[in-house]
């Protein structure tokens, strides 16, 4: 597999001060015009995927005992200790696809590695060979220099997609590709200095709420990407021993609120103490009717249990005392922010170039989990993604985990007609992952036109589901073996978050203590990673008639028992699970999206289509209102 390689070195721009940058003019671009339908590369794949869909030869359990193809077929992104620990700006990403020796274990320790296994997937050498054909000819590295570099590559809505830049570390050479890269990056840290004071101080208890206590509770409000993301992240941290230490340190609490059902405020409030409790609204136009109901129960609820220990008689004076002790807000618009109360010191802003689905890496994300997991933790995130934009803009494509993974997206629902896939992390800390990368590759690439306004002939976007395994196995598996073929990515780890899983499982004479086999004595988490190796190989391998007939299965039940196999899938094993790792898999994803949309032709980083149905609800709330209050009959 020898795909035509390419390096950029571009990247982006910014300026905060009050209003911050927020675009600029002379960075518009055209909107690429070709279609990705008229170009032959595409003929060539819809033939290739009829070929692979009526030969039986190319089945998977054919394909792959070709060990020389499954060879081709992975790529291993290797970070050094030095890049990690902030010693240098560049990772080594020209390490071998082979995968020298045995995996990483505790005690061999000097590097992290992401292997991405790709040979359970319906393709070739040649295969691979078009899909790169089609990227160079659809201009996708052209793309990916564009978005590096800030230009502003949201069309419709004429912004830069520049997300990837507050992952970028404190002296970053970034001006040479944007002219305004230096005070971009200035206004960027300016910010993260700010949360990393702001977050230091409480969790100091230097800064106490409106009755003197120190805060304990973070109560996040916000919607769409400014909860998804802070929450996967939260919920994915919790078991790391690093972070859950930093946590433990004042028995913190956060918590998140987003659902406009009020329920979901309340059993969120209910076991808190107002006293302890800081609320942090996030919205980047500061008017989302979500966000501004739950931030109006928040107010409330804080008032109606604050007012009585607070001393001042005046009730404006309360509430305003009360807003300032106790709230926090992270948006664009500063200005509504403080009309509603919040004091300035407390605001912390947010940029137009990042769309609220990748915002998380912003305040919206790194304020919330400062204040709870620490900003050194926070910090290591941001690392962890940024280690992945180095290797996403300047490693080959042959040997690019975030391309390969968006081209066998484009192969799997444009032309083998998976229009459905699957992620599957064996870590329950990463539970919230799949709904988090479902939000954002949905809004991003569900669309019907390419980015110069042109119909496509084809659906773009997939429908993205997802749960942990191996919880996952015992709820939709039986539809992945049997019924629908679903492409899946499998995530797994090579050390566990727990330390409960170095300790093995012991078995008495008589058999197993715990369900499983009691001649094998492993640790739990080597159970876990035990299915992680076997699924994918059960869905390529299925298991035939004749297989069944061998194992003397009663002939009744043998088309029962038939699983076709051949069912697409993809591997990545990681060395383990922290801070670091969570930036990694997640720009892994969010670069995985934009790949498909720059194939596609599409702009991915616009959402018309979440606008119209809360357009129409204003509508209905104004006639249900009218009906409750003055009687008024339904138009």
């Amino acid at each position: 597999l020898k795909p035509k390689a390419y390096y950029y070195y571009s990247n982006i721009d910014q300026k905060l001060s009050n209003k911050m940058f927020d675009g600029n003019d002379s960075r518009n671009i055209t909107p690429p015009l070709l279609k990705c339908t008229d170009v032959p590369q595409f003929t060539a794949l819809q033939f290739a995927a009829s070929t692979f869909r009526n030969d039986p030869k190319l089945h998977l359990r054919h394909l792959l005992s070709d060990s020389n193809r499954c060879l081709s077929l992975m790529a291993v992104h290797v970070t050094t200790q030095e890049f990690e620990q902030g010693q240098n700006t560049t990772v080594d990403t020209t390490t071998p696809v082979l995968l020298p020796g045995p995996l990483r274990t505790k005690s061999s320790g000097a590097q992290r590695r992401i292997i991405l296994d790709f040979s359970r997937q319906h393709v070739t050498g040649e295969t691979m060979e078009l899909l790169f054909d089609l990227a160079d000819r659809m201009g996708l590295t052209e793309r990916m220099n564009e978005m590096r570099s800030g230009y502003n590559i949201n069309f419709t809505e004429r912004t830069a997609v520049m997300h990837h830049v507050l992952r970028m570390p404190r002296g970053y050479d970034f001006q040479s590709r944007h002219p305004q890269g230096n005070t971009i990056l200035g206004d960027v840290h300016y910010v993260l200095e700010r949360i990393e004071k702001f977050a230091e101080e409480r969790r100091r208890g230097n800064i106490r709420g409106c009755t003197g206590k120190e805060i304990k509770n973070i109560v996040c409000i916000g919607i769409g990407g400014s909860f998804a993301g802070p929450q996967a992240v939260y919920e994915a941290l919790r078991g790391d021993a690093f972070a859950a230490e930093a946590a433990a340190k004042g028995e913190r609490t956060i918590r998140f609120v987003a659902n406009v059902d009020p329920v979901d405020f309340d059993l969120n409030t209910k076991d808190l103490s107002p006293e302890e409790t800081l609320i942090i609204v996030t919205s980047k136009s500061f008017n989302t009717p979500e966000t501004l109901q739950n931030t109006s129960m928040a107010r409330k609820w804080l008032m109606k249990h604050l007012c009585a220990q607070n001393d001042v008689d005046n009730e404006d004076l309360r509430d305003l005392q009360i807003i300032t002790k106790h709230f926090c807000a992270v948006t664009l618009d500063v200005n509504a922010a403080e009309s509603f109360g919040i004091h300035k010191d407390n605001i912390f802003p947010m940029w137009d170039w990042v769309a609220g689905r990748f915002s998380v890496w912003s305040a919206a994300g790194m304020l919330p989990l400062s204040l709870h997991f620490s900003f050194d933790v926070m910090k290591s995130f941001l690392a962890g993604g940024h280690d992945i934009d180095e290797h996403f803009f300047d490693a080959p494509l042959g040997g690019n985990i975030p391309v390969l993974l968006g081209l066998l997206g484009v192969w799997n629902s444009t032309f083998m007609g998976y229009h459905t896939r699957a992620l599957l992390p064996y870590s329950h800390a990463l539970r919230k992952f799949p709904s988090l990368v479902q939000k954002f590759d949905m809004e991003s690439n569900g669309k019907r036109v390419t980015a110069a306004g042109m119909p496509l002939s084809f659906q773009a976007g997939e429908i993205d589901f997802g749960e942990a395994g191996s919880n996952g196995q015992h709820s939709f598996y039986q539809l992945l073996h049997q019924g629908r073929t679903v492409p899946a990515d499998f995530i797994g780890f090579m050390e566990s978050q727990s330390s409960i899983v170095d300790e093995e499982y012991t078995t008495n004479d008589t058999g197993s203590l715990d369900g499983w086999d009691g001649e094998v004595n492993i640790s739990g988490h080597d159970k876990l990673m035990s299915n992680f190796f076997a699924q994918p190989d059960a869905l390529a391998y299925g298991k035939s008639l004749s297989d069944l007939v061998q194992e003397d299965v009663p002939e009744n039940l043998r088309q029962h028992k038939v699983f076709p196999g051949n069912r697409p899938s993809s591997s990545i094993l990681m060395t383990k699970l922290d801070a670091f790792a969570v930036g990694q898999l997640l720009a892994i994803y969010e670069h995985r999206t934009a790949v498909q949309g720059f194939i596609w032709g599409i702009n991915s980083f616009d959402q018309f289509g979440t606008e119209i149905g809360k357009v129409l609800a204003k509508g209905v709330r104004a006639q249900l209102n009218a009906s409750r209050r003055r009687g008024a009959s339904v138009q």
